[in-house]
């Protein structure tokens, strides 16, 4: 059960060194907490029971609309107990997709706001809104298929949002969100709830790197902390003082300081109360945006589900997205079980930048150096990794026995209700433009996950599901699939007759 109120301690302006230190000692709401050892699974653990898959129907809807009686039939028998759909815009024209995640021809509208809504939460609604009423006709036939099967079904985000208010009345865009969200759930009913991605989530790449970085802090930001009562030139000073000190290392300083836990880290890094506040802040100011939303959600009737994807654990708190401290505000969290290498928000392309990155501003610095500070900063040692080239051999199965269940393991014990934990999976391209992982590496993940107690999970497809990867999850989580050509088959593999010119057995 989440909590209706939830208190945000006041930001004080007169935080000391000594008591920020204890607080992110004690709450460990800093990024520079790390360094315990990672979980290790037992020698021969049990499982409980089978893991329960959900599906996303990723954009574009259109993929899904056609045969999903066969689909829906398959994928019960498999395992499925739950889907998540969305985003809720139908495509212009025939669908397509591009890594610049710009769904550019995404532009019609799943259903037609209904302008009471937004005038109750005194909000403008959407304006020039494009309506496909067959393709509306199809998703609710869809979704009434799924609901009569007793699924769980959530949207990915509402299907429209109000006009956001002044930044003084509505500085998290929180009534825009739940007015969008209520529209959402009257018009499509079948669904119980919507997921926000990334609630609260502050950039963590130290490169520039998917339209962001770790030290800067954008005009809106700034607008933001102004209005909270931060104060955003101290947190500024802060983040540039760090941001020069990551300019400054030499190994003599990583190797003295960077296994010694958090105390030798503050100082390798040099962390003065300047910048203990700009990390306290980034956090502050994502519990209280957090903490707006709930209220407004809460406020609806009835009242919805809420969900979110947060980073894994490792990043979580470089990323203001705590467990401990946001699981509260959300009926499920969506962990987001992403390793790939290269693209985005995989473990490894993330943790390869961070080297590379670490060595371009400090040309002193061997590869292991640089490892060396990113194990003080996450806590994160990637078994069989030890220099830039390893990254291309793939993930040894210590990675999944140690890092994936370790991951898991955090996730479950700091949210404290397995019931709410359902891990986000992905292993495909779309549309994080990383390295394909095979579906070895798939049925790895989801196996190590389980035996580390999680319950649920759900499948993020690339762009639809594939062959291999759907035998791994109805193996795993129900009857594995029988490949019958002639039954239901995962669209993202051509069927065996493809390549057959058009001939049948016996024929010429």
């Amino acid at each position: 059960m989440i909590e209706s109120k939830t208190s945000v301690p006041a930001v004080r302006a007169d935080l000391s060194r000594r008591s920020l230190i204890a607080r992110l000692t004690l709450a460990a709401s800093g990024p520079l907490l790390s360094g315990r050892a990672p979980l290790r699974a037992a020698p021969d653990p049990e499982p409980r029971g089978r893991l329960v898959a959900w599906m996303y129907l990723i954009y574009p809807l259109e993929q899904w609309l056609e045969d999903y009686q066969r689909t829906f039939d398959a994928w019960a028998e498999g395992g499925v107990r739950g889907i998540v759909v969305g985003p809720l815009r139908f495509w212009d024209g025939p669908p397509s997709f591009d890594f610049t995640d710009r769904r550019a021809g995404a532009t019609i509208s799943a259903f037609a706001p209904d302008p009471a809504v937004y005038r109750r939460h005194g909000v403008d609604p959407p304006a020039n809104v494009r309506l496909d009423a067959a393709k509306e006709k199809q998703l609710h036939a869809l979704l009434d298929n799924a609901a009569a099967r007793g699924w769980d079904i959530l949207f990915f985000g509402p299907g429209h949002y109000g006009r956001r208010k002044p930044a003084g009345q509505d500085p998290f865009g929180a009534v825009s969100l739940a007015a969008g969200v209520e529209d959402t759930l009257r018009a499509l009913p079948q669904g119980k709830g919507v997921i926000i991605d990334g609630a609260g989530e502050h950039h963590y790449e130290l490169a520039f790197h998917h339209g962001g970085e770790l030290f800067e802090i954008r005009e809106h930001q700034r607008a933001m902390y102004s209005h909270l009562g931060f104060d955003a030139a101290r947190m500024e000073r802060g983040m540039n003082h760090l941001r020069a000190r990551f300019h400054q290392l030499t190994p003599d300083m990583v190797r003295y300081h960077a296994p010694g836990g958090l105390f030798s880290a503050l100082s390798l890094f040099d962390v003065n109360e300047d910048a203990l506040y700009w990390l306290r802040m980034r956090q502050e100011a994502t519990l209280r945006s957090l903490a707006a939303v709930r209220e407004q959600i809460d406020a609806l009737n009835p009242r919805p589900r809420l969900g979110t994807i947060p980073r894994t654990a490792a990043f979580s708190a470089l990323t203001t997205q705590d467990y401990r401290k946001m699981h509260k505000f959300f009926d499920y969290m969506f962990p987001k079980h992403y390793f790939w290498h290269r693209g985005f928000d995989g473990m490894y392309g993330t943790v390869a930048r961070w080297v590379q990155t670490l060595g371009q501003w400090n040309p002193s610095l061997s590869q292991q150096d640089c490892f060396s500070v990113v194990k003080s900063l996450f806590g994160l040692e990637l078994p069989g990794v030890r220099s830039l080239s390893d990254f291309e051999k793939g993930f040894p199965d210590e990675f999944f026995n140690e890092v994936v269940f370790s991951e898991t393991r955090r996730a479950l014990e700091a949210i404290g209700d397995p019931d709410k934990v359902i891990a986000w999976v992905s292993t495909g391209r779309n549309p994080h433009a990383g390295d394909p992982m095979p579906a070895n590496d798939l049925a790895r993940i989801l196996t190590a996950s389980h035996r580390a107690g999680l319950k649920r999970f759900i499948f993020h497809p690339d762009v639809n599901i594939g062959a291999a990867e759907w035998k791994v999850i109805s193996g795993l989580c129900g009857k594995e699939w029988n490949e019958d050509p002639n039954g239901y088959w995962p669209g993202d593999t051509p069927k065996p007759d493809t390549w057959n010119h058009g001939r049948k057995p016996g024929g010429k």
